[in-house]
């Protein structure tokens, strides 16, 4: 899967559990708003880490070294 495919996955993941946050957690505005931002923001943190590792696989800082016989 390339980087835009799993991207979108990120974002549906996070409207579908926003959602769900929004129908079992219903406990007034001020509380709704809070855990919107917790799952935006922990949906927007996860996608980074994963955004990070995949893009540093491409163009790796450190190069393997083999040696003669490999």
């Amino acid at each position: 899967m390339g980087f835009s495919v799993t991207s979108l996955i990120f974002v549906a993941i996070g409207f579908i559990v926003s959602l769900c946050t929004r129908i079992c957690c219903n406990k007034g505005p001020s509380a709704n708003l809070f855990h919107l931002t917790l799952v935006i923001t922990a949906t927007a943190c996860c996608w980074m880490m994963w955004a990070i590792v995949y893009l540093a696989q491409m163009k790796p800082l450190i190069v393997p070294i083999l040696s003669e016989g490999e």
